[in-house]
């Protein structure tokens, strides 16, 4: 059983024909027939139901179809690391974001990152966490950042980011004087949430209490638009606050902290641990590990909330 046979095996699987498969590969249809009946002899097992138009696997075809995909995905993978042993980082990284994050979070990482490996080219996909863990999943994206916890088994995670959720008003809203704020406080005012994710998750499930009273004015699916909906005053809301400074330092906005109640929203680096990375993958890792800090400590005088 060598690598060739197995792909010749595997393509006459997907098309479902020797002489498709042979006309795919460059190769004559005896040929490929021949290289299968050979793994048939070491398998003890018909590989292939030839009754039919269609060349179809047998029971023993479908195994031997599942572990092929693994031996020449490691095969692959094992030239690709000793090709990569002494090269520069080149070609394309793959990786997904939120909106939010790639404004707030990426972009000083992105930069020391373009400045170290200026040949890396990088492809973003933007979407909420569990798109992104999907793709990451399914091998499409090579790392995402995403909402923590997370509970996939098979995911290395690396904390990147960790910031307090505030209320952001109006620079002019009554509440805007208050050094902190309650929920019940809150609850009183027309409110614009995100429309969905882990951050309305929590909000709700922070304000049930005040179901009854609530007003929700709007709900919105991007935090930009969160922010430019409050600033001109058609309700306060609920965000990083990180997220919120450019309209703080420009007057337009203001952040109060929660009276009683500490809301943090975490973002990690995934990639799954048994697939193999590419080499602009495994360097961007680097970078992010050096230029991750350790998280602000939190105050054991307050009720504190991780957004999940």
């Amino acid at each position: 059983m060598d690598y060739d046979q197995l792909a010749s095996f595997l393509e006459v699987a997907k098309l479902q024909s020797f002489s498709r498969a042979a006309e795919k590969i460059f190769r004559t249809q005896p040929a490929i027939s021949a290289q299968v009946r050979l793994l048939e002899q070491e398998c003890g097992e018909k590989l292939f139901d030839r009754s039919g138009k269609k060349v179809l696997l047998t029971p023993a075809g479908e195994i031997l179809q599942r572990y092929a995909d693994k031996m020449l995905g490691l095969h692959k993978e094992a030239l690709q690391a000793i090709a990569e042993l002494n090269q520069t980082p080149r070609g394309k990284l793959y990786m997904g974001a939120n909106e939010a994050t790639c404004l707030y979070v990426l972009p000083k990482t992105f930069f020391k990152f373009k400045q170290l490996y200026p040949l890396v080219q990088i492809s973003i996909y933007r979407n909420f966490s569990h798109k992104i863990l999907q793709k990451v999943q399914e091998g499409v994206l090579d790392l995402g950042i995403v909402t923590l916890p997370q509970s996939a088994n098979n995911m290395e995670v690396i904390p990147v980011f960790r910031d307090e959720v505030q209320l952001v008003v109006p620079k002019n809203h009554p509440l805007g004087k208050n050094k902190s704020v309650t929920l019940e406080e809150i609850s009183h005012h027309p409110l614009i949430l995100p429309k969905t994710g882990h951050t309305r998750v929590v909000i709700d499930r922070l304000l049930r209490q005040y179901r009854d009273h609530i007003q929700i004015s709007m709900e919105l699916a991007s935090v930009e638009t969160i922010k430019k909906f409050v600033g001109a005053g058609l309700g306060i809301s609920l965000i990083s606050r990180t997220y919120a400074q450019p309209e703080v330092l420009a007057g337009v906005l203001r952040l109060i902290p929660l009276e009683g109640e500490k809301i943090y929203r975490e973002l990690g680096l995934v990639y799954r641990r048994d697939r193999y990375l590419s080499l602009p993958a495994k360097v961007f890792i680097d970078v992010v590990r050096e230029s991750t800090k350790t998280p602000n400590s939190v105050s054991s005088s307050t009720t504190t909330t991780t957004i999940r």
